[in-house]
């Protein structure tokens, strides 16, 4: 195996990794579940409260002005990062499953009772049960694509299930519990074989491979600020122009607008006709200076060092005895769910804690992925482009000392 330096050439651009955790240095894999912020993304947060706080889009004095301006820059930020069309494909949102519930209730006029809604089986619960409440509501079907015993995606299976009928493919670009990078290119080809509308979940690939929504040819994609370094309540959905024209809009209120009057409203051009309300303009502007910290650390350069320290990770846990890993998927993302045997996820993790590991220990939101393993839960170690090799060896021996303490 390639060598892996001890400390992240990233690790001291994030203060809190700066702390010890009962007396032990942090070792923070939980990033799954959300990543930390840089300093950089935390000083942009503070200039924003500190110097130009104001609601956006409505005023007209100098704060309204700077606020508005910064707020709207993000939104090229955002195209440029995922190479849209246009900036006006971009639509700010609370995270991945507002886009998708937003989706999910703007599709609705479009899916008829003879249409058929294809997931897959290592889907988030935010990406399952809209779609089950789209189809009741509709009288679609749910159609879900199985995985195979290394937790990859059974292609043979999707071919099956994919016919005229099919109207939409949501699917998430890698698992939240196995890691699995899901061939998300070859599944839009044939979406479009059948005219079926595509949808990405992007929420755990977005800080860690790169994305060009023009060259994937999807029709939706998904991400969260907190997954990739950037404040909590604020998120991505990307969507074709001419599509968001065509779809109705989520929510209604301020700023969605064009004109009122008591017998009709005149709704917005996209992306504002789906941006109702006073948004999260601290989150958005934040979200804005963790694209800028990520641009300045090239996203392949991080892939290349997660991609490696990922390595390092599967081959110290599998090569613990007693530990079982879910999955062994060829294309694998820096995530790893595990179990160790006579001891629960949640007695683990909070072992672990002990000795200042973070992990996630649970079902993860994916209750019926959990089901199809036979398990009732797993911890799970996430890891970003801070973390680093000693990191890994601070959670394999904790994984021991937990064994110790159970034996």
């Amino acid at each position: 195996m390639k060598s892996i330096m001890t400390k992240s050439p990233y690790r001291n651009d994030f203060p809190i990794l700066n702390q010890m955790v009962n007396n032990h240095p942090l070792a923070y894999l939980d990033n799954a579940a959300s990543t930390q912020k840089p300093q950089s993304v935390i000083d942009c947060i503070y200039r924003y409260e500190t110097t130009m706080h104001s609601n956006v889009h409505r005023g007209i004095h100098k704060l309204s002005h700077l606020a508005s301006d910064a707020y709207e820059q993000v939104r090229s930020k955002v195209s440029l990062l995922i190479n849209s069309q246009s900036v006006n494909e971009v639509i700010f949102t609370k995270g991945t499953t507002e886009a998708i519930n937003l989706i999910a209730s703007s599709l609705r006029p479009l899916i008829q009772k003879n249409n058929e809604i294809i997931i897959t089986s290592m889907e988030h619960h935010a990406n399952i049960v809209p779609w089950q409440i789209l189809c009741q509501k509709t009288g679609a079907k749910l159609r879900v694509c199985p995985i195979n015993d290394n937790g990859e995606l059974d292609l043979n299976a999707f071919d099956d299930l994919l016919s005229s009928n099919t109207k939409l493919i949501a699917v998430t670009h890698i698992s939240n519990v196995l890691g699995t990078i899901n061939p998300i290119e070859e599944i839009i080809k044939k979406a479009k074989q059948v005219n079926a509308y595509t949808f990405i979940d992007a929420a755990q690939s977005v800080a860690h491979i790169p994305i060009d929504v023009q060259s994937l040819n999807c029709d939706f994609l998904a991400f969260s600020s907190h997954k990739l370094h950037g404040p909590t309540g604020t998120g991505v959905l990307y969507g074709k122009l001419d599509l968001l024209n065509e779809l109705a809009p989520y929510q209604t209120g301020g700023d969605m607008i064009k004109t009122v009057s008591f017998t009709e409203t005149t709704f917005n051009a996209p992306p504002y006709k789906f941006e109702a309300g006073t948004p999260n303009i601290q989150g958005v502007i934040g979200m804005g200076a963790a694209i800028d910290y990520l641009k300045v650390n090239s996203i392949t350069d991080r892939y290349a060092y997660e991609h490696a320290l990922t390595g390092y990770l599967m081959e110290s846990v599998r090569s613990i005895p007693g530990v079982k890993v879910m999955g062994n998927p060829k294309e694998h993302s820096a995530i790893a769910s595990f179990v160790v045997d006579g001891i629960h996820p949640h007695d683990l993790a909070t072992i672990l804690d002990e000795f200042g590991v973070a992990i996630r220990a649970g079902h993860h939101c994916a209750m019926p992925l959990m089901e199809i393993l036979d398990v009732p839960a797993t911890a799970r170690a996430s890891l970003s482009s801070y973390n680093d090799k000693a990191d890994v060896d601070q959670l394999c021996n904790a994984i021991e000392q937990a064994k110790r303490i159970f034996a």
